[in-house]
C-alpha cells in the first residue's frame, strides 16, 4: 500500500505570518494536531498544536487576563513551527511512513511531489490502514499459529484452511524466535472449526483460537 492511498489530499495549512490564535482555531474546527506552514507554493515548516501551545504564556504567569490575550495575539505561526521537516513521496510506501514516524516519535508527515505539497499523512491514518488489514471489521474467528520456518510451510497450512473450504479474510505473520513465525490469521465463521481441525491435524501448533 501507497502513502497516496492513505494520505489526507487536501490539508488544511497556513503561512508563517498566520497567528497563534488562528493555526489553534484551524485545529479546533478541522480536528488536527497538526498544519503544513506554507509560503506561497513552498513547504516552509510544520506546527503542531503541543508548539502552539508551548509558546503561549504559562498558565503560572502574574500577566493579567488582558496581558496574556493581547501578547497571544501578536504571536505568529513562524515563531513555534518546524523548519527542517520530514517529508515523504505519495508514491512512498506505507511502511516507510510508519517506521520515519516511529524513529523520529513524530505523528505525521506531509507529503510531497517534486517540492508540491499533495497531502498529509498522520498515525490515525497508519492505525486506520492496520485495521483493515488485520480484518479487525470483519466478524470471524482469530487464530494464532506459530510455523517452522521452512520452504512449503505456509502453502501446507493455507491448503489445510483451504480443504475445509474456509475462508481467509487477513493473515499477518511476526517474528516469535529464530527459525519461528507466529502467523495471526482471521477466517471467516463458516467451516472455521473445520479448518482449526485440518491445521492441527496438519502438525500446526495453535497458540490461540478466538471468535470475534
Amino acid at each position: 500500500m501507497l502513502v497516496r492511498d492513505r494520505m489526507s489530499s487536501r490539508p488544511v495549512t497556513v503561512s508563517p505570518e498566520t497567528s497563534v490564535m488562528d493555526a489553534l482555531e484551524l485545529m479546533k474546527r478541522n480536528n488536527v494536531r497538526r498544519l503544513p506552514v506554507m509560503s506561497g507554493d513552498t513547504l516552509a515548516g510544520i506546527v503542531t498544536e503541543l508548539d502552539l501551545l508551548h509558546i503561549s504564556p504559562s498558565p503560572a504567569t502574574s500577566l493579567s487576563v488582558f496581558e496574556i490575550n493581547y501578547l497571544i495575539s501578536k504571536m505568529k505561526v513562524r515563531e513555534a513551527m518546524t523548519t527542517k521537516v520530514l517529508t515523504v513521496a505519495a508514491d512512498d510506501t506505507l511502511e516507510k511512513a510508519a517506521l520515519m514516524m516511529r524513529k523520529h516519535k513524530i505523528g505525521g508527515l506531509p507529503v510531497l511531489e517534486g517540492t508540491r505539497l499533495v497531502g498529509i499523512i498522520t498515525e490515525t491514518d497508519i492505525f486506520d490502514a492496520f485495521i483493515e488489514g488485520f480484518g479487525l471489521k470483519h466478524v470471524g474467528v482469530r487464530l494464532t499459529v506459530d510455523v517452522a520456518d521452512r520452504r512449503g510451510a505456509f502453502a501446507e497450512l493455507t491448503q489445510a484452511i483451504s480443504s475445509a473450504n474456509a475462508d481467509i479474510i487477513s493473515l499477518s505473520t511476526f517474528e516469535r524466535a529464530p527459525g519461528v513465525a507466529r502467523l495471526v490469521i482471521r477466517l471467516r465463521n463458516e467451516n472455521a472449526d473445520k479448518a482449526c481441525e485440518a491445521v492441527a491435524a496438519q502438525g500446526f501448533t495453535i497458540v490461540h483460537k478466538h471468535a470475534e
